[in-house]
């Protein structure tokens, strides 16, 4: 697939070390000469200097005959232009934009991008997905991520394992015979840094970061077994009111009656534009590293303070001094991937990371073959990927242990008829069945394979 992506920052960089780890064709976009000649050191790509919404610079890419244009540079009408440029003149089939100016996306103006207007087939908006993963951790205390499949039935947790993680130093296939009723399965293990998909002999160690499929109905007992069982927070401080900070406490203002959020925000007339939108919650202006603003907001009762500012220092040290004044768990933003092996030693319970988000985002749509729903995990070191089963596709048909799954490939769950099964080697996938499974990214290629219609279908 030949692609141009308009963006070499690094939600650009993601999406193109992606898909040239694929063998795609990809042609970089950017204004800056140093981007692309970092771009082009690292990757094996073709990076171009220039406007991407110019259609000389695009037509230098091979717009003519590319299949797809994502644009996530840091402007959105640039996003926009780039997209109506593609179509009108070049005729581009796919165009992804990625738009954070809310004003856009507000429901009364959902026809802007639409073929008559701004032709874009794909709109992501990372403060959205930023904020719906916060949400999502919120509801789920313990996890480090999670992430959610076939119309919520299907949960795809991370969690660390500490040193009283009752199931440690145990072969994985023993976890059936424990617990035979528990509708969840470990589909990917973090030691050392390094990701692997684990076999049925392999045992999960203290310091490991584990990733399980499970039915939603059981991740909390899941987590229990783990040895997590934190209580959903009654108390929030969010740190930072821009777009995500407004978003997450206005959702849980509207869906969680029952919790009391605070807002710290160190620009005045941020605070004063945020306070006038939000109705229970309490604002305070001022700075997240302040010992004496965050005793005011009540830190020592707080069960957890959420990070959100665009400073990744300054949302580090604030959950350090949280913790240090009596929080009992803190949530971090992190754009700088570099930060991330240091959370765990700070103290910071989770994390999350933008970039790796609206990557996921932009790549659910890239995907070819029958996929439905898609995230990367481990900085795209592995992805899990959703889709559809067709008669074609070779796991049909047969029990998963006859199948012979290339190694770096786990089948977490089958949804059939609504009904969610945790597969094991007897388990028998239909035309039809939806299946969540956890992918090395070395090994998406051969997942997009099984789930792509043959000729021979015909």
């Amino acid at each position: 697939m030949k692609v141009i992506v308009c963006g070499a920052g690094q939600v650009g960089f993601g999406i193109a070390r992606q898909l040239a780890s694929e063998q795609n064709d990809v042609t970089v976009i950017d204004q800056s000469p140093q981007l692309v000649r970092q771009i082009s050191d690292a990757l094996d790509v073709r990076a171009i200097v220039g406007h991407g919404a110019h259609p000389d610079v695009l037509e230098r890419a091979g717009a003519a005959s590319a299949d797809m244009l994502i644009a996530v540079t840091f402007h959105d009408e640039v996003n926009m232009i780039a997209c109506q440029v593609a179509h009108s003149l070049f005729q581009l089939p796919t165009k992804i934009a990625r738009i954070r100016a809310q004003s856009y996306l507000q429901p009364g103006f959902q026809d802007l991008f639409s073929q008559d207007h701004l032709p874009i087939d794909v709109v992501i908006s990372p403060e959205l997905e930023v904020g719906k993963a916060v949400l999502r951790r919120l509801a789920v205390p313990g996890a480090l991520d999670i992430l959610n499949f076939a119309d919520g039935k299907v949960s795809v947790v991370g969690v660390s394992l500490e040193e009283d993680c009752p199931i440690v130093n145990t072969p994985l296939r023993q976890l059936t015979d424990l617990f035979p009723d528990l509708r969840s399965r470990v589909v990917g293990i973090v030691r050392g840094g390094e990701l692997f998909v684990p076999q049925s002999d392999d045992q999960m160690l203290v310091g490991d970061e584990a990733y399980f499929a499970a039915d939603v109905r059981d991740v909390r007992r899941t987590l229990g077994i783990f040895g997590h069982e934190e209580k959903t927070a009654r108390r929030v401080i969010i740190v930072g009111a821009g777009n995500i900070g407004l978003y997450v406490a206005h959702e849980l203002e509207e869906n969680h009656p029952g919790v009391r959020v605070k807002v710290i925000e160190s620009d005045r007339e941020r605070a004063i534009y945020v306070a006038d939108r939000l109705k229970r919650t309490i604002v305070l202006h001022g700075d997240g590293l302040d010992p004496e603003l965050l005793q005011e907001a009540g830190i020592g009762e707080t069960e957890i303070l959420v990070t959100l500012t665009n400073n990744d220092q300054a949302n580090i040290l604030s959950c350090v001094v949280a913790k240090r004044e009596g929080c009992s768990r803190t949530m971090s933003l992190i754009n700088n991937n570099t930060y991330q092996p240091l959370m765990r030693s700070l103290g910071i319970d989770a994390f999350i990371d933008p970039r790796g988000t609206t990557v996921s985002s932009v790549l659910q749509h890239v995907r070819r073959g029958r996929i439905r729903g898609l995230q990367s995990v481990h900085d795209g070191a592995a992805e899990i990927i959703e889709a559809e089963a067709l008669e074609t596709s070779p796991l049909v048909g047969k029990p998963l242990r006859e199948v012979n799954l290339p190694d770096g490939i786990l089948v977490g769950a089958v949804i059939r008829d609504g009904e969610v099964i945790i597969p094991r080697g007897g388990t028998e996938i239909e035309a039809g069945d939806r299946v969540v499974l956890f992918a090395r990214s070395d090994q998406v290629k051969k997942v997009e394979q099984m789930f792509r219609v043959s000729l021979e279908f015909f």
